[in-house]
């Protein structure tokens, strides 16, 4: 067994989460911010005086780099990502490049000698709050190009993509660039599970087997303003009222009828704003997940038939635009054995189960083997200050992590092995 360092592991967490720290203890270190970029140099100085080598590529991921013994072998890629919500955890992310960059301590601490490379990435963008979509430095990396979209990208705080990625690499002049995406042999990354399955079962690591997928619709409603107080029902074109009425027959209607269904609006706004005015136009966003392509598309045309339907019943018209597509993945058969048998070697329980948010691991498993390890969170509560995991709970995290990285490096997986 990879033995770490269980104390340095819970410290360097506290001394991440107080950059961008909360009153309520929590983080607000949102993408290519100052906050972000203070974290990515204190992640690069912690790499520099360990003697691993550090760089970036042109979406500012970072990569802490423990050279093996053979070039030529794709090197093992671990870690997570380091921005947060605004009003986020200090775990949901950090925990999984911490407990990456712990486990490339411990190789180092021990000597331990390996073929092959072993990497810690911190990706840029995971949360998608400040710039969307999220996770843009995998999905870049993945893809090998940043979409020439993305540079016209504003901020919810009005900053631009472009100018607040330039300053963000410009903040570490002195590490090497690297072009955009190389490849791997595998990745590996430790996460809260952001629900409560695994701690009402009372079971330390959870062994995912995928991630649902996401769609997310901006719905604009439009009716036509005039004054609340002289305005009868039946003159009445209220985009709210056609809004409200839709979205109150859809929440009674798709999480009630499928368990693997999920619908959340997390946005909802009126124009013009006016207490004494029927709005002209309403709008809101759209959250569905399933991990069935099929249902997701079923339920992607109920929300547009529900709302479209009582937009016209009301005398409004309703438009509909698809702003994320991200399909369900399958992660590695192979791998997912890896991490079970590493839950095992630690002497730890284990459970598959699938992932309710998507994650980095999502878009690198496009390119390569991945995996996810996920360990309890309390009440399940997540991208909220109050976030909290047992020390014990980090510490078995990342052995189990430790392990399954020893696994990969000793050869017990192979690329070849892959049947999914």
């Amino acid at each position: 067994m990879l033995t770490i360092n269980g104390g340095r592991l819970l410290a360097r967490l506290q001394s991440f989460a107080e950059i961008g720290g909360t009153a309520k203890g929590g983080v607000n270190r949102q993408a290519l911010t100052e906050g972000d970029r203070r974290a990515r140099k204190l992640l690069a100085e912690l790499a520099v005086a360990r003697g691993f080598e550090v760089f970036q590529d042109p979406v500012a991921n970072l990569f802490l780099w423990r050279k093996g013994h053979d070039a030529t072998l794709p090197p093992l890629l671990i870690g997570s990502h380091l921005d947060t919500q605004p009003a986020g955890g200090r775990f949901d992310g950090a925990l999984g490049t911490l407990s990456a960059f712990e486990v490339l301590e411990s190789l180092e601490d021990q000597d331990v000698q390996c073929e092959r490379s072993v990497v810690v990435v911190s990706w840029t963008n995971e949360e998608g709050c400040r710039f969307s979509p999220g996770c843009m430095g995998s999905m870049a990396f993945s893809e090998g190009m940043i979409p020439a979209n993305w540079g016209d990208k504003v901020a919810t705080d009005g900053a631009g993509f472009a100018e607040e990625l330039a300053l963000t690499i410009a903040s570490l002049p002195e590490v090497a660039m690297l072009p955009l995406g190389f490849p791997i042999d595998a990745y590996l990354e430790v996460h809260i599970e952001q629900g409560p399955s695994l701690e009402a079962a009372g079971i330390p690591i959870g062994v995912v087997k995928g991630i649902q997928g996401t769609r997310w619709l901006d719905v604009t409603v439009a009716g036509q303003t005039a004054h609340a107080g002289t305005t009868g029902l039946a003159w009445r074109r209220d985009p709210l009222h056609a809004l409200t009425a839709a979205l109150s027959s859809l929440y009674a209607a798709v999480m009630p009828g499928d368990p693997d269904a999920r619908f959340t609006i997390g946005r909802i706004s009126a124009e013009p704003g006016s207490v004494n005015a029927i709005p002209e136009e309403v709008r809101c966003t759209v959250d569905i997940r399933h991990p069935d392509p099929g249902r997701l598309d079923e339920i992607e045309e109920l929300v547009k038939s529900r709302i479209g339907q009582e937009a016209e019943s009301h005398g409004c018209r309703a438009q509909f635009s698809r702003v994320f597509d991200m399909p369900p993945c399958v992660f590695s058969e192979p791998l997912r054995e890896v991490i079970k048998d590493a839950a095992a070697v630690c002497k730890v329980e284990s459970m598959p189960m699938l992932s309710g948010a998507f994650h980095d691991a999502l878009f690198v498993n496009r390119i390569a083997p991945a995996g996810m390890i996920f360990v309890p969170c309390r009440d399940g509560l997540s991208h909220n200050e109050a976030e909290h995991v047992e020390p014990s709970g980090i510490i078995v995290g990342c052995e189990v992590l430790g392990q399954a990285t020893l696994s990969l490096l000793e050869g017990r997986f192979s690329v070849a092995d892959q049947s999914d």
